[in-house]
């Protein structure tokens, strides 16, 4: 169990008052590591989301006479931060209790710290009746740490380490991805406070891959997406190696594969497919027996775009801060 201090609040927002205490809920999705992750030109560091079926849930049952937030998991002190810093940003006195679950693993690059933060924002939020647009929830984690652009519900490029959109790429037609794990843990915010010197060359191939992906979106080219990752990860590779990705790609040529995916700061590597391939239990299947003689376990995840009411949710429709 985790508690943190409310801090001071500032003049309540404009939304009805919930009374001596209210519930909300919130969600986010977390992110198959990256489909592109690199540096621009200008030296801004970006990734591009592969948005997932699973992620975290997060409810906050408020009360005006708390003294601060208790959260009940292990590890989650940044989630009760966001909560305070959430209820100061709305105004609100006293704190409250916030629950945690979900299915994304720690330490994998599936942006499971990033999905919580903003479940936590999203729940405290709703406990007023107000939904947050993507840009405020974007403000209160840039307060706490780098984060995966998980806040907006599309494929996103995203300037992790400065917590800020960089531009909307749309989405793809379902995909499967076989993922992989080559084991341990990752912090990614440690990770992200290294060093990463990029040369002039590499920095205009990023920018590149960049306008080759945002293109690749627009047009639902599953085909062409899946080559930008596939020359993504390679890269990155480069600079720390991953001793799954050529038996990967491997498996991606023998299956006819769309492509290589991996979290460049975590574990967790994959293979993508069409959700509408006429062989994808075929190929799944082929996938997992080659994962079993590396070693390491593997899961299916799921890109399936929801409706455009899911995304203009976040684009605040109803009660905003």
């Amino acid at each position: 169990m985790v508690r943190v201090p409310v801090p001071r609040a500032r003049p309540a927002a404009t939304a009805g008052a919930p009374g001596p205490w209210a519930v909300g809920s919130g969600s986010a999705p977390g992110t198959f590591g990256e489909l592109l992750q690199g540096v621009l030109p200008d030296g801004r560091h970006f990734l591009v989301t592969l948005p997932i079926t699973v992620g975290s849930t997060a409810t906050f049952r408020y009360a005006d006479d708390a003294t601060g937030i208790t959260v009940h998991a292990p590890r989650k002190s940044k989630s009760a931060q966001v909560a305070a810093l959430a209820l100061e940003a709305l105004g609100r006195p006293g704190g409250g209790e916030l629950t945690l679950a979900g299915e994304l693993p720690e330490g994998k690059g599936l942006a499971s710290s990033s999905a919580d933060l903003v479940a936590t924002v999203r729940a405290v939020a709703d406990a007023f009746g107000i939904t947050l647009p993507a840009t405020a929830v974007e403000s209160l984690l840039r307060e706490v740490e780098p984060s995966d652009g998980v806040m907006y519900e599309e494929i996103v490029a995203f300037l992790h380490r400065e917590v800020r959109l960089h531009s909307r790429l749309g989405r793809l037609p379902p995909l499967v991805v076989v993922g992989y794990d080559e084991g341990g843990q990752v912090d990614t915010v440690a990770y992200n406070r290294r060093p990463a010197p990029v040369d002039a060359r590499a920095r205009a191939e990023y920018a590149f891959l960049l306008d080759r992906l945002t293109t690749a979106v627009a047009a639902g080219d599953l085909r062409e997406a899946g080559a930008v990752a596939t020359r993504s990860a390679v890269l990155h590779a480069r600079r720390r190696p991953r001793a799954a990705l050529a038996p990967l790609l491997a498996a991606r040529a023998e299956t006819g594969a769309l492509g290589v995916v991996a979290a460049h700061s975590g574990t967790v590597l994959g293979v993508l497919l069409a959700a509408d391939d006429p062989e994808l239990d075929r190929k799944t299947a082929c996938l997992q027996a080659r994962y079993a003689t590396l070693g390491g376990p593997s899961a299916l995840y799921h890109h399936a775009p929801g409706p455009a009411a899911a995304r203009d949710a976040n684009e605040g429709n109803g009660d905003v801060l």
